[in-house]
């Protein structure tokens, strides 16, 4: 219902109160439950049990529970006890991955939370004639409450009665100023959240005088209610990343049940024992499976987060660093995010041209200032050497200003006395106090300029209205301020006394300024391929004067009002998405569709912000950000990234960073896929050609896990390359294998299987066994992809990247190298393992052949090298 556009008489009537009286206890405890408390309800959380039970849902997972049922069985088929490690290794590392998500997702959805734990914990409420301090939980439809500065209004109210009301919206709406409200005003029935001057909201706070109210809705039917409900139905997006490693884990499934099924007709047609067979695709399985990726690319992902809580972002889910480095989009809140969320004086008029305020003004400059200064209730607090602003945003970047050119208003209020005054109401929309100044009274003004202009007399009229344009075009909120030497004291001060005849002497401008440094990283994003929008509840005029001075906001770009959205269709929007850089008077509902609408193109959205109006497109977005400082607890809890500093500047640190993270996961998972598409060769061609395994299932799990593991821990702590962010962002729907990286995997993986089966085939026939043969086969494998890690951590040759550039590889090469020489040389473990010893001859051909990857690498990255250079030159 549009109370705000209701009678207020028909409201009473409607909900059968008393203004005067209020409610009856009796009354208020049946509505109330009736209507149940006045609280934001979430929906049923899921228990860490379900969280637990749906991680075994991906199909790799599901593989690997059958392959470990498999060697189960067969072990308890046998003889050897080593053979329950096998399935026991199997199920560790799947219990393992279970966990590690179950403490990802009970971390992650707080927003509802914090929602509930905005609401105001008591209210001011007439009940039966009496006011009395209830809990805001108990507050119902109907209730009439007092409110003052400071207080929070605990649900949504009209207003009755109000006295130079202003109220700080910012989290609900996006203003920077606060709102001035009035019982009187007729409001239009389709005015948005923020011309709904009549009504106060849950969530929001009295910064100034004082009102009488009506509660019209409570709990979930308030505006905050409504955005808790987007909140609440709004679906978590999967990353990039997820999606990519979930596609993955089904095709290496399907591939390793296809290749199983070959093998298994393989051994059937040459008579091979049903249990060998059965143990042959369980180590197919194993092969094919890359154990240690989901772990890998978490921590990875886990290493890069903590690089980044130096650069002052908090990231609340790993996939997001990934997400973030292909933002495509950043949608931004303009309040607090782009701008410093302080209002600021910045030009300021006195007859003699516009200055800029720097704090060295002329004369007649700050005799403007120190009249203003005189004519505000705002002040500054200094503790412990740091400042405190009380007061009215307006107000208090006047006293800021005069403050800068050495006039403190402690020391001019005690100079220049107030003894009279008239506090600013919404009708008049000026305020006056009276000072004595040369031990003579004077009445100050300040106000609107259209409405003080009516008031003055003898001044330039043209060149004012002209200076008052100029800075309206510049976004910048003007006050003027105007003077009148009285003759009294007046006793009994009024409007016609003090505010009429007056002498005009100046204006001041002031604005939100934009941060110094979100200039520098809007050019950053752009020069990186991402699109800057900026998304605000302001007015059109203010947001397009800041999106300029960003560069947000350039030719051929556009701003749009809320209004000129909602009037639009969804075909229409989506069509005409890419020209709007700047949406201002939004509502959350709009916010969402906006960043929908570049999801339907393509585009990987970040959304950044810091109110409760952000909260639901956070959410919707694929990466939400939100300020740490000023952020509200229900945008930190929407959203996958707090930034500690509120610095736009450090989302473009975060993209960088980002972009660095999914290039060296990519770079593990070129490793770790290489290695088992090579087992899998391995295994597959050595069944067909000897009808045995080349290696076991507990060699190919510590190949996999352990000696595989380190070195992609290492390539996941490579530096960030330097012209990451001169590249476009990679289209939302890339393939991980895009840019060749599939090719050089399965070419990776032949490479691997052919040097395996030649170590198979000289250990078969020097050593004589099928285990010398295995051990053959498990030391070439291993150590030949200790050396391959070298060439996968960059393009250029690895003697232009150096091998100390990462001093992580250096040590995930040698405590691998060890652990391989563990296994291999103490007996008992060896034979846990399978292994045998092997001549010394065998041990330097193993090493040979090991080594072979660096030399064919480096070949193929110097001819890439004259290949760009000749076409460098063709040029």
């Amino acid at each position: 219902m549009a109370w705000h556009n209701e009678n207020k008489d028909e409201i009473i009537k409607k909900l059968g109160t008393n203004p005067e009286q209020g409610l009856s206890p009796d009354k208020a405890a049946q509505l109330l439950a009736q209507h149940g408390e006045n609280r934001l309800q979430g929906k049923a959380k899921k228990t860490n049990l379900q969280r637990f039970a749906e991680q075994f849902k991906d199909f790799m997972v599901i593989i690997l529970i059958i392959a470990a049922v498999v060697s189960f069985v067969v072990a308890l088929n046998g003889h050897d006890k080593t053979e329950f490690l096998e399935p026991v290794i199997i199920l560790g590392i799947v219990l393992l991955n279970a966990v590690i998500g179950v403490v990802q997702e009970s971390k992650a959805e707080k927003a509802l939370e914090a929602l509930q734990n905005m609401s105001a914990p008591t209210a001011k409420a007439l009940r039966g004639g009496k006011i009395q301090v209830i809990p805001a939980a108990n507050v119902v439809a109907g209730d009439i409450i007092l409110l003052e500065a400071g207080d929070f209004v605990p649900a949504d109210a009209r207003l009755l009665e109000s006295a130079s009301l202003k109220c700080e919206e910012s989290a609900l709406t996006g203003e920077s100023v606060p709102a001035e409200k009035d019982a009187a005003a007729q409001v239009d029935e389709n005015a948005p959240l923020g011309d709904r001057v009549n009504m106060v909201y849950s969530g929001t706070s009295v910064v100034y005088g004082r009102a009488k109210a009506m509660i019209t809705s409570t709990g979930m039917g308030t505006e905050m209610g409504v955005i808790a409900k987007l909140l609440d139905n709004e679906q978590d997006e999967q990353t990039p990343l997820q999606h990519k490693l979930s596609r993955l884990g089904k095709v290496l499934g399907i591939v390793a049940l296809g290749v199983c099924a070959v093998i298994f007709v393989i051994g059937i047609v040459s008579g091979m024992p049903l249990m060998e067979i059965f143990m042959t695709s369980v180590s197919l399985a194993v092969a094919a499976i890359p154990e240690g990726l989901p772990a890998i690319v978490a921590i990875v992902l886990a290493m890069g987060v903590q690089r980044m809580v130096k650069k002052n972002a908090i990231i609340r889910s790993l996939p997001a660093v990934e997400t973030l480095g292909s933002a495509s989009v950043i949608c931004s809140d303009k309040t607090g995010t782009l701008t410093q969320n302080r209002m600021t004086l910045v030009k300021a008029w006195a007859g003699e041209g516009v200055q800029e305020i720097t704090g060295d003004e002329n004369e007649r400059i700050k005799s403007l200032l120190m009249l203003g200064t005189l004519c505000c209730d705002a002040s500054i607090e200094t503790d412990g050497g740091k400042e405190t602003y009380i007061g009215d945003p307006t107000e208090v970047a006047i006293v800021v200003a005069a403050k800068k050119n050495g006039i403190e208003k402690a020391k001019i209020n005690a100079d220049c006395p107030r003894v009279a005054e008239l506090p600013f109401d919404s009708d008049r929309k000026l305020m006056t106090t009276v000072n004595m100044i040369d031990g003579k009274p004077v009445a100050i003004v300040k106000g609107a300029f259209d409405v003080l202009s009516q008031r003055l007399v003898d001044f330039d009229e043209a060149e004012a209205l002209a200076i008052n344009a100029q800075m309206g075009e510049d976004a910048l909120r003007v006050l003027a301020v105007a003077v009148k030497p009285l003759d009294a004291v007046p006793q009994n001060p009024t409007s016609e006394e003090l505010e009429n005849g007056l002498t005009f002497s100046g204006l001041l401008g002031m604005i939100d300024p934009p941060r110094e440094e979100a200039k520098e990283a809007v050019a950053t994003c752009v020069k990186a391929g991402i699109r800057p929008v900026m998304i605000t509840g302001d007015h059109v005029v203010t947001a397009s004067a800041i999106a300029r001075q960003l560069g947000i906001l350039t030719e051929g770009s556009e701003a749009i009002s809320g209004a000129e959205l909602s009037a639009m269709n969804e075909q229409e929007f989506n069509l005409n998405i890419r020209k709007y850089s700047v949406y201002a008077r939004v509502s959350p509902e709009d916010k969402i569709r906006i960043v929908k609408a570049w999801q339907n193109t393509g585009a990987v959205v970040s959304m950044t912000g810091d109110g409760v109006n952000d909260a639901p497109a956070l959410k919707a977005a694929d990466i939400g950000c939100a300020m740490g400082i000023t952020g509200t607890e229900v945008a930190k809890g929407a959203a996958d990234m707090i930034l500690t500093d509120d610095n736009f500047a450090t989302i473009v640190s975060a993209v960088k960073e980002g972009r660095g993270i999914y290039d060296n996961i990519k770079k593990a998972v070129q490793f770790l896929l290489g290695s088992n598409i090579g087992e899998l060769f391995a295994v597959f061609f050595a069944m067909i050609i000897w009808q045995k395994s080349p290696l076991l299932a507990i060699q190919l799990l510590w190949i996999n896990l352990v000696t595989d593991g380190l070195p992609a821990l290492a390539l996941g702590m490579e530096p960030v390359e330097s012209d990451v962010m001169l590249r476009r962002p990679k289209p939302k729907n890339e393939s991980i294998f895009a840019q060749g990286l599939g090719v050089r995997v399965v070419l990776q993986g032949l490479m691997f299987a052919v040097l395996t089966l030649t170590g198979f085939y000289l250990g078969l026939h020097t050593g004589g066994t099928v285990e010398a043969a295995q051990t053959m086969a498990f030391l070439v494998l291993a150590v030949s992809q200790l050396f391959h890690a070298f060439n996968v951590r960059s393009t250029h040759s690895l003697f232009v990247v150096g091998l100390g550039s990462n001093p992580y590889m250096l040590g995930a090469f040698a405590v691998s190298l060890l652990l391989i020489a563990l296994i291999t040389f103490i007996p008992p473990v060896a034979v846990v393992f399978g292994l045998v010893p092997l001549t010394k001859q065998l041990y330097l051909t193993a090493l040979g052949l090991a080594f072979v990857p660096v030399v064919i690498i480096e070949i193929e990255k110097l001819g890439k090298f004259f290949l760009r250079k000749l076409s460098d030159k063709q040029k």
